[in-house]
């Protein structure tokens, strides 16, 4: 526990949890902080649907394209491709889990992005590395709690003692 002082005119201190962020207001929300936890929330659902509609069907071209289509006709390959796509598409839509699948969806948005080399319009950047990086931020902020079930999630017993799963 850490205690943070107050930014409005209150002078008393606040106590929160380490791991909160600005999704988490510490004392009274503004809102600009409403806006700020509505906003996350709402790219959460918005990558969320990334990944399902990925789910749906996925094309891979580039450099590297020999290698993952050599994966691809394997069958274990292309379940635990598509189970990471409906898996990490699912729960970031609910709100939940969202500090491991925001990680592990970062992560396979790296390696898609890595499938398509070079980008078509940018020598190195894309849309893949700006979703990765706005997956940490999601789960940095704890996003899966506004417009998602997080809040109920991280009440419930195992999560409460193994906070990773949150």
């Amino acid at each position: 526990m850490s205690i943070i002082r107050s930014h409005s005119h209150q002078t008393r201190p606040v106590v929160r949890s380490d791991d909160s962020f600005l999704a988490e207001p510490t004392v009274e929300e503004t809102p600009r902080h409403r806006a700020y936890r509505f906003t996350l929330g709402a790219v959460r659902l918005a990558l969320g649907w990334v990944f399902l509609w990925a789910f749906l069907g996925h094309a891979t071209t580039g450099p590297l394209a020999g290698f993952y289509q050599s994966l691809a006709g394997a069958a274990w390959a292309d379940w635990l491709f598509m189970i990471g796509l409906a898996g990490i598409g699912i729960a970031l839509m609910l709100g939940i889990t969202v500090r491991i699948v925001a990680s592990a969806g970062a992560l396979l948005v790296v390696l898609m992005w890595s499938a398509a080399l070079p980008p078509t319009s940018n020598p190195f950047m894309d849309d893949h590395l700006i979703y990765a990086g706005v997956l940490i931020v999601i789960a940095l902020a704890g996003a899966g709690r506004t417009l998602g079930f997080g809040r109920v999630w991280e009440r419930i017993p195992l999560i409460i003692r193994y906070g990773a799963l949150k």
